[in-house]
C-alpha cells in the first residue's frame, strides 16, 4: 500500500508500429508573422513551441500540471525560412521522483524539395506540481526499447552533469589563470554601456499556462528579444542566435507581473559575442524576483554566410570586469561542452585533453559512446567457441568489436574486480603495465597502459569511467578513453597509442573497442580467423574473476 508502481507501457499488439506514449508532436508552417526582418523564423517563436510541446510530453506522463525548471544547451544547427514546416518531437527519457527529463528533437521540412534537416537539440527538466501547490511523487518509466533504454540510462549521466555545472564554473573562476585575465584595451573598443537593452512586459492570461504561471517559452522569447537587441548594437548589425547555455528557472512568474528584462554584451570573442540576460519579476511595490538568467551566444554573418570578426568591448568597471572575466569562463565550458558532448560521435577526436574542469563532460562522454555502442543492433558474429562469442560491426569505416561471455559470478563482484585496471595485467598480455596516475573521484580513474608492439612499445593514456546500473535491468559499466595529460607527454622509446571507445558491459561479460589504428593490430588476425587468442585471453580474465571471487580488496579503490 501506497508504493508507487512503474508506468509499463507496451507496445501495440497486431503489428502495429510501436510508440512511445509520452511522445508529442507539433508541426507548424512558419508564417511572416512568425519571422524577422530576413524571413526567417524568430528564435523566440521557436522555443516557445518547444516548450510548450515538452511540457505538454511531461504532463502525458505525470498525469498532471508540470513547469520548466531548466533547459540544457541548445546549438541551432539551422535557421527556418517563412513557408516551411517546423516539426517537433518531444518525449520523456527518464521520471525522477519529482522531475522529469524530456527530449525534444527539432527538424526543418521544405514542402517543394520534399527534403527534411535537423535544426536543434534540446534536453529540458520539468517539475510536476498540484494544483493546490506541493510537487508529485512520478511514477518511473519503463521503457520499452533499446533506444529508450540508452536515453533512460544516460538521463542518469546528464543530471549528474547538471548538478555539477555550478561547482565547475566556481572552480573555473578561482583558478589563477582567470583571476589574472587582463581586459584586453583596445583603440576602437566598443563601451559595454552602449549594448544594455532593459524593456519590461506585461505577463497576460495570453502568456500563461493553465495555471495561471507564465510559460517558460514566452520567457525565453522576451529574454531572446531583448539579447538580440544588445548584440545588434556591438557592430550595428543582425546577429544570428548561436546558442544559449543551460539555464535554470528561480522562480515562477504569473498573470499580472511586470517582467523586467536586462541584457547587455559580456565579451566579444573573434567570431562571437556572449549576451548575458536576466529577467525579473514584481507586482505593485514589491521587491524584484529573480525569474531566470541566460546566456546566449550571437554571429554576425555576411552575405555568404561567414562568421565576421566582431569589435572588441570595453566592460564598465566592477561589475562590468566581473562579466567580462566569467564570460572567458563560460566560453571555455561552452567549448568543452560542444567539443566533447555535442558533436557527433564519429567527430570526437580520439584524445582530448583532460583537466578537472572538463573532467564531468569527459566522463559523461566516455560512459554514454561505450552504452550506444553497446546498444547496436547489428553486430555479426564472426568466430565462437565455448561460449566465447567475438562480434563485429563496421559503420562509417570505423570498425567495432565485441567479445561476450558468461561467467559464473556476481556481476556486482566482476564489477569491482575489472574496474581496477592495474589488475587486468594478471589476465590480458595486451597489457604489459598499468599504473594509476590518479583517483579523480570514486568514479573516473586516470591510468598509464604499457602494451607490447612491433617495434616500440606502445602506451596509452586512459580514462577509466566506470558507473554502477541506474535501474534494474541495466548493466555495470566500466568505460575507457584516451586523454592528454600535461604531465605524462609522449616519451622517447614509445609510441603514443589511442582508445576511441572501450570498455565493459557486464550483465553478462562483453567487451568492446572501437578499433584505433593502434588497437586494429591486436585483434585482426582473430576476425580474420588466423588465430583465436581473444578465447585464450577471456578464459584467463574468467580464471582471474574466479579465483578473487572471495577474495577481499585491500587496494581501498572500491566499495
Amino acid at each position: 500500500p501506497g508504493m508507487i508502481q512503474p508506468r509499463k507501457y507496451k507496445a501495440h499488439q497486431n503489428g502495429e508500429e510501436y510508440r512511445n506514449p509520452t511522445e508529442v508532436k507539433k508541426s507548424q508552417i512558419v508564417m511572416p508573422c512568425h519571422a524577422n526582418h530576413r524571413q526567417e523564423l524568430s528564435v523566440g517563436e521557436l522555443l516557445k513551441w518547444m516548450d510548450s510541446t515538452a511540457c505538454l510530453s511531461a504532463e502525458r506522463h505525470a498525469g498532471c500540471p508540470c513547469v520548466t525548471a531548466s533547459v540544457d544547451d541548445i546549438h541551432f544547427e539551422h535557421t527556418i525560412g517563412v513557408g516551411q514546416v517546423i516539426n517537433i518531437k518531444a518525449k520523456v527519457n527518464r521520471a525522477f521522483n519529482t522531475s522529469m527529463e524530456v527530449g525534444i528533437v527539432v527538424s526543418c521540412e521544405d514542402l517543394f524539395s520534399d527534403s527534411h534537416w535537423r535544426v536543434c537539440q534540446a534536453v529540458a527538466t520539468f517539475v510536476s506540481q498540484r494544483t493546490t501547490g506541493g510537487k508529485v511523487q512520478l511514477r518511473p518509466l519503463v521503457p520499452c526499447t533499446q533506444a529508450e533504454q540508452v536515453e533512460h540510462s544516460l538521463a542518469a549521466e546528464r543530471r549528474r552533469m547538471r548538478l555539477v555545472h555550478s561547482d565547475i564554473m566556481k572552480d573555473l573562476l578561482t583558478n589563477k589563470a582567470f583571476q589574472q585575465v587582463e581586459v584586453q584595451e583596445a583603440e576602437k573598443a566598443v563601451p559595454a554601456e552602449r549594448t544594455r537593452v532593459e524593456s519590461v512586459e506585461l505577463v497576460l492570461p495570453t502568456h500563461a499556462n493553465h495555471q495561471v504561471n507564465t510559460f517558460g517559452g514566452q520567457i525565453m522569447a522576451w529574454m531572446e528579444n531583448v539579447a538580440t537587441i544588445a548584440a545588434s548594437r556591438l557592430c550595428n548589425a543582425h546577429p544570428t542566435l548561436q546558442s544559449i547555455d543551460m539555464f535554470h528557472f528561480r522562480g515562477p512568474s504569473h498573470v499580472g507581473d511586470r517582467l523586467v528584462l536586462k541584457a547587455i554584451v559580456n565579451n566579444a570573442f573573434k567570431n562571437s559575442m556572449e549576451v548575458g540576460v536576466c529577467a525579473e519579476a514584481y507586482q505593485g511595490e514589491e521587491p524584484l524576483r529573480h525569474i531566470n538568467s541566460a546566456f546566449m551566444t550571437f554571429e554576425i554573418r555576411d552575405r555568404e554566410g561567414k562568421p565576421c570578426m566582431l569589435p572588441r568591448i570595453r566592460p564598465e568597471p566592477l561589475e562590468g570586469r566581473r562579466r567580462y572575466q566569467e564570460a572567458i569562463a563560460r566560453n571555455k565550458i561552452r567549448l568543452d561542452r560542444k567539443y566533447i558532448i555535442s558533436c557527433k560521435q564519429t567527430e570526437v577526436p580520439l584524445s582530448v585533453p583532460w583537466d578537472l574542469s572538463n573532467q564531468v563532460y569527459l566522463s559523461y562522454n566516455n560512459v554514454s559512446a561505450l552504452k550506444m555502442l553497446a546498444a547496436r543492433n547489428n553486430w555479426l558474429l564472426n568466430s565462437e567457441k565455448n561460449k566465447v562469442s567475438l562480434y563485429t560491426l563496421e559503420e562509417k569505416q570505423v570498425l567495432s568489436f565485441k567479445v561476450e561471455t558468461e561467467v559464473d559470478i556476481p556481476a556486482e563482484r566482476a564489477f569491482m574486480l575489472l574496474s581496477d585496471l592495474s589488475k587486468r595485467v594478471e589476465w590480458d598480455p595486451n597489457y604489459e603495465r598499468c599504473e594509476l596516475i590518479l583517483r579523480v573521484d570514486d568514479d573516473d580513474f586516470l591510468y598509464r597502459v604499457v602494451t607490447p608492439s612491433i617495434g616500440k612499445v606502445q602506451d596509452f593514456i586512459l580514462l577509466a569511467s566506470r558507473r554502477p546500473p541506474c535501474d534494474s535491468g541495466d548493466p555495470y559499466v566500466i568505460a575507457l578513453r584516451s586523454v592528454t595529460l600535461p604531465t605524462h607527454p609522449p616519451t622517447e622509446g614509445y609510441n603514443r597509442g589511442e582508445v576511441l571507445c572501450a570498455g565493459f558491459s557486464i550483465l553478462e561479460i562483453s567487451y568492446f573497442n572501437q578499433a584505433s589504428p593502434e588497437v586494429l593490430p591486436y585483434i585482426s588476425t582473430d576476425i580474420a580467423g588466423l588465430s583465436s587468442s581473444f578465447y585464450g585471453i577471456f578464459c584467463a580474465c574468467n580464471t582471474f574473476l574466479q579465483e578473487n571471487r572471495e577474495k577481499e580488496y585491500q587496494e581501498g579503490l572500491f566499495y
